[in-house]
């Protein structure tokens, strides 16, 4: 390798021998010219109490002493592990917008549960997730037991990991600050896809909130849908017809009919300020 011209570099250090010969600081160190091209420096005096080794000895090489290990300095943050959602303390005044939670929105298909759940995550002032069970059921690509094929022991396991992952992702969200809304077209007479799967997986923190607009409202979003999140007319007015089962349940339903996705977002801030005051029972 060459190198610039100007100072030489020194040569390697040899412990115990001191500097290495032919090195000479004031070519690595430039300093003030010299008095005259042959008088060397003016002798520095030694300090007071300043004893001067016997002649003929080399001083000792300072040895080099590691610094201690440093603290993991990675970056990582530590992260609470997460647990059992616990019902938020209701505040003096409820503020959801505020207010860290897990929100579970129940529908059928065509209810406008995913964009209700991503507008309302996108507009909260803290920080919110939005966990999909549809997006998580088809993270499965190869193997995917889709519903529509016909409800059967394969389609109820995926359901099944699906709903576990997407109770784990919650509560790991929740133990470090982030509110979590879900959905899913959960039904009311169907125990293998009902809330006590969710209540278990997330905790009874979980607020749940059911969304269900009148049957041509689906109807018409439905055909607006296209793949495999796209069902017949038949099997949407089925679905529909079992999720007026929810009536009379006691959870808080939001006929959105007539409201867009901005007006639901709001009457849902207000439907979970009324269940944290008065959680409900489920």
């Amino acid at each position: 390798m060459q190198h610039a011209v100007g100072s030489p570099l020194p040569p390697p250090h040899q412990p115990g021998h001191g500097r290495a010969v032919g090195w000479s600081p004031a070519a690595h160190h430039p300093g003030p010219p010299h008095p005259g091209p042959h008088q060397g420096a003016a002798p520095v005096p030694p300090a007071p109490g300043f004893t001067a080794p016997p002649p003929g000895s080399v001083p000792p090489t300072p040895q080099h002493v590691p610094p201690p290990p440093a603290p993991d300095t990675t970056g990582h943050v530590p992260l609470p592990p997460g647990g059992p959602v616990a019902m938020p303390s209701p505040p003096a005044v409820p503020d959801p917008a505020g207010t860290t939670l897990a929100v579970l929105l129940i529908g059928p298909a065509g209810a406008g549960k995913t964009s209700v759940a991503k507008y309302w995550a996108d507009h909260r002032r803290i920080p919110t997730a939005h966990i999909s069970l549809d997006d998580v059921r088809e993270w499965v690509r190869s193997g995917f037991a889709d519903p529509q094929t016909g409800w059967n022991d394969h389609s109820e396991a995926q359901y099944r990991l699906a709903r576990r992952t997407c109770g784990f992702a919650a509560r790991n969200f929740l133990a470090n600050g982030i509110s979590c809304i879900l959905d899913d077209a959960v039904f009311p007479d169907r125990p293998v896809v009902g809330l006590g799967g969710w209540k278990r997986h997330v905790g009874p923190g979980l607020l749940p909130v059911v969304l269900l607009p009148g049957l041509e409202i689906v109807l018409e979003r439905n055909a607006e849908r296209s793949g495999n999140r796209r069902l017949t007319d038949e099997e949407v007015a089925r679905i529909h017809g079992r999720m007026a089962g929810w009536y009379g349940s006691g959870l808080p339903i939001i006929d959105n009919s007539q409201l867009d996705v901005q007006q639901t977002a709001q009457v849902l801030d207000d439907v979970l300020a009324r269940s944290i005051a008065s959680p409900p029972s489920w």
